[in-house]
């Protein structure tokens, strides 16, 4: 991994998965952020410019483990999905500190607006926390928006409950450019103010004259995801999946329904999908169908589904997978909704063998309920006891 010291963030250009070190005193001067690109230190927001005027850069910090908050960069897509600044309830949607969802606001608005839209679009630099001093990972050169998505979707205000009360904060959607290295001649062009496109990366240029979103995809080499992989990465993500083992230890079967919502979480384009009854099922706790494509050239295309409600000391194994697998009939998938992860051979051999299986381990589970407002055990406890008190 490339790794920049700090005394050379001043020159350095951002290279994507780079390492921009912080200093070692222990204070706000450590931030690598003000050196690298003339911003402030601190805040999710950071630009050079003014917001009720020109934005000549933006960039977007995360430490992309807010559990209530998750910020997250789809490698294979290219998709980035970024949370604003109205994080506590008090402020009307728009009234924060830093005027973070005010700048969201104003560049997709600008970015639906054209050519000369575009151009009022400030270049966008994505930087994670590394979890080390105050350390950051370039992820990237963003873009509002997202090809595979409507408008209307790429900027949404959310409503989000806490202490007792409503409010309101946006979810963007990026774009990370195809554009592996950013010069320094670049930079400096746009912290002076006076753009030098001739320096821009090609793929920056290409959507502000345009429009089009050259994403940096990058396919997984290995198709299987290891135990670490497919368990919560965090205590509170522990948590939240004992939370739902608890819930359902006297009554497994009811976790079906709770692998059904969770299902349409992840698929918000499943049309139908029925819990079967256990002596009736055949082999499948559950079968639905998913639209794809929209109107009268729309298709329905139905899934299987299982649900394993298993300790965090118990896999889904080869015997597991091969009843999910001899039950799928033709042009049928199947998903996989389980609360522990997929022991490596069954998983190897998913793969291997082309199976069209979807699966969602306990960290899948943990990612979409966060996605969907559910950050905490208590939360997701509270959820569970609503909806699924009388299930199964």
């Amino acid at each position: 991994m490339r790794t920049i010291p700090f005394d050379h963030l001043a020159t350095a250009d951002l290279y994507v998965d780079a390492v921009y070190q912080g200093g070692r005193r222990g204070n706000m001067g450590d931030d690598p952020l003000p050196r690298l690109l003339r911003v402030d230190s601190l805040g999710g927001f950071r630009y050079r410019g003014k917001v009720a005027g020109k934005i000549h850069l933006l960039v977007l910090t995360s430490s992309l483990a807010d559990p209530d908050w998750p910020d997250a960069i789809d490698r294979e897509t290219g998709v980035f999905t970024y949370y604003g600044d109205n994080k506590k309830p008090g402020r009307e949607l728009h009234d924060t500190g830093r005027d973070g969802n005010l700048i969201l606001q104003k560049i997709f608005e600008a970015a639906r607006g054209g050519i000369d839209g575009r151009r009022e679009v400030p270049p966008t630099f994505i930087f994670g926390s590394t979890g080390t001093w105050r350390d950051m990972t370039f992820l990237g050169l963003a873009v509002p928006g997202a090809s595979d998505l409507e408008s209307s979707e790429e900027l949404v205000a959310i409503w989000r409950t806490a202490g007792g009360q409503r409010f309101q904060n946006y979810r963007a959607r990026f774009t990370v450019l195809k554009a592996s290295a950013i010069s320094r001649v670049w930079l400096e062009s746009l912290i002076a103010g006076n753009p030098d496109d001739g320096a821009a990366p090609e793929a920056w240029r290409t959507w502000v004259k345009a429009g089009r979103r050259q994403a940096l995809m990058a396919t997984r080499s290995l198709e299987y995801r290891s135990k670490a992989e497919q368990l919560p990465a965090d205590k509170e993500g522990e948590a939240i999946v004992q939370a739902i083992r608890d819930h359902f230890s006297d009554r497994p079967h009811a976790f079906e329904h709770c692998a059904a919502a969770i299902t349409r979480f992840m698929m918000p384009d499943v049309v139908t999908l029925d819990v079967t009854r256990p002596s009736r099922d055949g082999g499948r706790d559950g079968v639905g169908q998913l639209r794809v494509g929209t109107g009268p050239s729309g298709i329905l295309v139905e899934f299987a589904l299982e649900a394993k409600c298993y300790s965090a000391t118990n896999s889904v194994g080869v015997r597991e997978m091969s009843r999910l697998i001899s039950r799928l009939r033709h042009r049928q998938f199947g998903i996989l909704v389980t609360t522990s992860w997929v022991d490596l051979q069954a998983y190897k051999e998913i793969k291997e063998d082309e199976h069209p299986i979807v699966i969602v381990s306990a960290a899948d589970i943990v990612d979409l309920l966060r996605k969907n407002g559910k950050g905490s055990s208590a939360t997701v406890a509270a959820w569970l006891g609503e909806e699924f008190s009388q299930a199964g």
